[in-house]
């Protein structure tokens, strides 16, 4: 009977891991072809012989994405730009959770729900009517919106920025996992709301605001659409270069698709895309232990 146990367990733990492997790869096997592809050589991407390993490895591709991407400018703008937005988003989505989670108010149910009506409908059908109140206001103020941080930076303020219904959620859940003990024990010694807030609720989400922000800056990092129709390229981003990679490195002398020159520009798109995704890996790296302590946290707080 033990030894039929231990070779039922056996499987089961061949069958979990092997599961684990497949999906594993099915993550990791485009981010290997990624890197493998930037770093080769240019003899290695026409020899069909090599498909893999590189027989050279070379740093000449990522030199040459980092130029067409114009890389110094456009990191420095996406990486304020989305901790911008992400700042804001962070600190909105701490006070409506904390709203819906500790205070009873008139049409509180009606809110919450067009907040998760807000997350439902598509940034497309509310981009149209968003340019015309921002062309509007800039109509009637004289102030510039259209090309400019403002109108992304507002709507992350009204509680309107990307994925912003999610990211309220997150806080409120958590806030509600907090014991209200600890409220009313501040209320009587004279804390304010202001006090409580600050005092109790963010310095007991602190892992929480961690999250909270790196969701809202890697989602605005990627977010192309939205700020695409607002920005208009007047501030260069990495994401927004990247999709303009084919037309950027033609004019730089590519070639046209079909041609031994077109398999070298994959090889830079290749580049080009890592260079993309690197600065989120390395903050990742680098957060990433407070990362996952807020995560397993999350449901531990409670009375």
């Amino acid at each position: 009977m033990k030894t039929r146990k231990i070779k039922i367990k056996f499987w089961v733990d061949a069958a979990v891991y092997a599961t684990l492997v497949l999906m594993s790869y099915q993550f990791l096997y485009p981010a290997l072809r990624m890197l493998t592809t930037a770093l080769m050589a240019p003899e290695d991407i026409i020899n069909p012989a090599v498909n893999w390993i590189p027989r050279s490895w070379t740093f000449g591709n990522i030199r040459v994405a980092a130029a067409v991407l114009d890389l110094k400018k456009t990191l420095f703008n996406s990486l304020w730009y989305s901790g911008l937005l992400a700042a804001a988003q962070t600190l909105v989505s701490a006070m409506t959770g904390f709203a819906f989670a500790r205070y009873e108010f008139k049409f509180k149910r009606f809110w919450f729900v067009m907040v998760i009506v807000s997350f439902i409908l598509p940034a497309p059908v509310m981009l149209i009517s968003r340019t015309m109140l921002f062309v509007s206001i800039q109509e009637s103020t004289g102030v510039s919106m259209i090309g400019t941080p403002i109108p992304q930076v507002s709507m992350a303020l009204l509680g309107q920025g990307v994925y912003s219904a999610v990211l309220i959620l997150i806080f409120y859940n958590f806030i509600r996992m907090i014991p209200r003990a600890l409220d009313e024990a501040a209320t009587i010694d004279g804390a304010s709301a202001r006090q409580i807030f600050y005092h109790i609720i963010l310095k007991m989400s602190l892992t929480t605001i961690l999250i909270v922000f790196l969701f809202s800056f890697v989602w605005n990092w990627n977010e192309t659409f939205v700020t695409g129709a607002f920005l208009r390229d007047k501030i260069p981003l990495l994401p927004s270069r990247l999709n303009m990679f084919d037309s950027i490195f033609a004019s730089y002398g590519g070639q046209a698709r079909g041609s031994t020159q077109s398999r070298l520009n994959e090889a830079y798109k290749m580049s080009a895309t890592f260079l993309s995704i690197l600065p989120l890996f390395l903050i990742y790296l680098l957060v990433q232990r407070q990362f996952i302590k807020g995560i397993e946290s999350a449901g531990i707080t409670g009375e």
